[in-house]
């Protein structure tokens, strides 16, 4: 059961609330063409997404085979070819807006924390008419660590001016269940995102949802 004094909630964007896996298949893909090397497939990089931009970028980069020392040439390409299309193969997951009405209708604070880097996250959020419901947006470079550390969910509760007993974290990876789990804030996971390619349900969360509109048989 969660608190019934809750009074806000952070939510995370990638897989959670936008299915952005679209977006890093192109832009990946032409990294790799610049750079010479092989593309991979996008179940693999399905895997490697949700742990922030330069872990993807290496991740990539290892299994192609790819020396270490191309990744500064690879994060340029990456950041250029991202804010060139972002959003354009993304799509807003069914029920996302309704559930954070409810959440707003419930009377809770809404945050936005992600390990996107800033200047991705918040167009994204502009795009998919998704920014007006949060007082604050946080991305994966707000804070000098990122999800799985709670750190970004404990600065993000001062930013909200809330205790993490009383904020509710939704997120639909082992990131964002072990960053709460740590910054001893309350956490549903949702059935449809990413988790690196392991089932959601074999992850410790207070609850699951199958769509964010379900929020409110939890609030």
């Amino acid at each position: 059961m969660l608190p019934t004094d809750l009074q806000a909630a952070i939510i995370d964007l990638d897989g959670t609330m936008v299915d952005t896996l679209g977006d890093f298949v192109v832009v990946l893909h032409r990294v790799l063409d610049e750079l010479s090397l092989p593309r991979i497939e996008r179940s693999i990089i399905e895997r490697m997404v949700g742990k922030g931009s330069p872990h993807l970028i290496r991740s990539v980069l290892a299994h192609v085979g790819a020396p270490p020392g191309l990744y500064e040439q690879a994060w340029r390409s990456y950041q250029q070819h991202y804010l060139a299309i972002n959003g354009e193969h993304a799509t807003v997951y069914p029920g996302v807006a309704e559930g954070l009405r409810r959440l707003q209708a419930a009377g809770l604070k809404l945050a936005c924390l992600t390990n996107k880097p800033s200047a991705f996250a918040r167009p994204l959020l502009q795009a998919k008419g998704l920014a007006e419901f949060f007082q604050v947006v946080f991305g994966g470079d707000a804070f000098e660590r990122q999800k799985p550390d709670p750190l970004p969910l404990r600065k993000t509760c001062e930013a909200l001016g809330c205790a993490p007993q009383r904020t509710l974290v939704i997120g639909d990876s082992s990131n964002d269940a072990g960053a709460a789990r740590a910054a001893g804030c309350p956490v549903l996971l949702v059935s449809y995102g990413y988790n690196h390619g392991e089932p959601i349900r074999s992850v410790p969360a207070d609850g699951y949802l199958d769509s964010l509109a379900e929020v409110s048989r939890w609030l």
